[in-house]
């Protein structure tokens, strides 16, 4: 298969699709990797690297797409590039539907099979190839917290772990999933009093095992919701519910009665975001204030690390690469459910049940068009 890879242009989106390791496995397996050139220039890697590894380059993201029968990405296509798909091309790559019509639209439009990484499942129901970046957004939230609380960023002036004599901050981790609880371990590990809310009571036993008496592990309602809010200093917002958008768990009311100078890192932003007062910003310029409330709400966190982030990401994304490119999409997805679980969208036709309800969209049975 000829496997294609261009350079990300999300705003500072420095991570890429395809590490050079990655694509020396499939060219060692007679595939054909083309990369844009200055591909991986923002983790370090040069186009010589890529060409060591087997890799052709070409100039620019258009060639990459007219020569590829499968992109690999990180982030979802932006307008221009998801001009440049075709019908029957496989885009792989995160997609993030739910919260976004126009993108859903030109996919559809487009006839390419879009499998997005974020839906793609396994046999302990977890979501593997959202987990790494679960992990990276989860740790970063608290770094970008302790940011948000700085006085001169407009937060309360507080330091997440206090001093001796001096109270820590509340943190309020809503979701205890990946993202919850890689936050909740950095700002317990940087002296923060947390809190972390959920309503699954096998993972609260599993949080409150794993964190003993470090970190309260509460069942989440609406009161309890509210009751901590209300008392955090900074409330991370890490709910998922796969391929559909965050449930508007913090209000506008909250956020209202929250104290002066808190803080949200809304980490679900890339899924609508799970505050009233929520919208997507950027690393050039990734908090704003509501009700004197800082929120931080980048889409691409951990494209602030890029180099960990992407290698974290290849990890778990070469083996669907490669089974891709060496059975072709439609066996591929006949023969791994788990695959078959990432297909968003397909010659047209929405494949993935929550997008479909999110959007008001027909919902098409993928088996029914393989």
């Amino acid at each position: 298969m000829i496997i294609g890879v261009p350079k990300e242009i999300k705003n500072h989106e420095y991570r890429v699709g395809m590490v050079p390791s990655s694509v020396r496995e499939l060219t060692l397996k007679g595939h054909q990797v083309f990369v844009e050139a200055t591909a991986g220039n923002g983790i370090g890697f040069t186009d010589q690297d890529y060409v060591d590894a087997g890799a052709e380059i070409l100039p620019t993201a258009a060639d990459v797409f007219t020569k590829a029968e499968m992109i690999v990405k990180v982030k979802e296509p932006q307008a221009v590039e998801r001009a440049m798909l075709r019908e029957d091309q496989i885009l792989f790559t995160y997609l993030h539907l739910a919260p976004d019509l126009p993108q859903t639209e030109d996919l559809i439009k487009s006839g390419a099979v879009c499998i997005a990484y974020e839906t793609v499942t396994d046999d302990r129901g977890g979501l593997p190839l959202l987990a790494p970046m679960s992990e990276v957004a989860g740790r970063m939230s608290i770094q970008a917290g302790a940011m948000a609380l700085e006085k001169s960023h407009g937060g309360r002036g507080m330091l997440l772990g206090g001093v001796p004599g001096v109270e820590p901050a509340k943190v309020v981790v809503i979701g205890g999933g990946m993202v919850g609880a890689n936050a909740a371990q950095m700002a317990v590990g940087l002296g923060a009093d947390v809190t972390i809310l959920d309503r699954n009571i096998d993972t609260l036993r599993r949080l409150n095992a794993h964190f003993e008496n470090r970190a309260k592990a509460i069942y989440s309602t609406a009161d309890a919701i509210e009751r901590h809010v209300l008392e955090a200093d900074l409330v991370i917002g890490g709910v998922l519910i796969p391929g559909a958008a965050a449930p508007k768990l913090i209000t506008a009311d909250h956020v209202k009665r929250m104290k002066p100078g808190s803080a949200i890192v809304d980490v679900a932003i890339d899924q609508g975001g799970c505050a009233e007062t929520s919208h997507a910003t950027t690393h050039q310029d990734p908090t704003y204030i509501v009700d004197d409330v800082v929120h931080y709400c980048v889409a691409n966190m951990p494209g602030a690390v890029a180099r960990t982030s992407t290698f974290a990401l290849n990890n778990a994304t070469l083996p669907y690469i490669i089974k891709l490119a060496d059975l072709g999409y439609k066996q591929a997805l006949l023969k791994d459910k788990h695959l078959l679980n990432g297909l968003n969208v397909m010659h047209g036709k929405v494949t993935c049940k929550e997008v479909a309800e999110a959007l008001d969209f027909e919902f098409v049975d993928p088996s029914i068009l393989l």
